[in-house]
């Protein structure tokens, strides 16, 4: 029954990964592109949490929190970059 569960969900976050490609691509401001790049963050930090499940290991948590982490920070800076021209002062 898990495995079933796990497949409904790598499926429905795998759609949301494509509408949020297609949100950066076609995305009329900077800042949907911001918010739909920062949503792909994190479902992709979801898609490694259910395949840490499905692989049944803590590693793949890990990964999860790195890319909470760098995906967090990418965010702040890009925004940073589009309000002020610059990242650091």
């Amino acid at each position: 029954m898990i495995d079933m569960a796990l497949l409904f969900a790598f499926v429905c976050y795998g759609v949301a990964l494509l509408c949020n490609l297609w949100r950066i691509v076609r995305g009329p401001t900077n800042a949907d592109r911001i918010l739909a790049l920062d949503t792909m963050v994190i479902n992709v930090i979801a898609l490694l949490v259910l395949y840490g499940i499905r692989q049944e290991t803590a590693m793949y948590y890990e990964a999860a929190m790195l890319i909470a982490m760098v995906g967090f920070v990418s965010t702040v800076a890009y925004c940073r970059f589009i309000l002020r021209g610059d990242i650091i002062e």
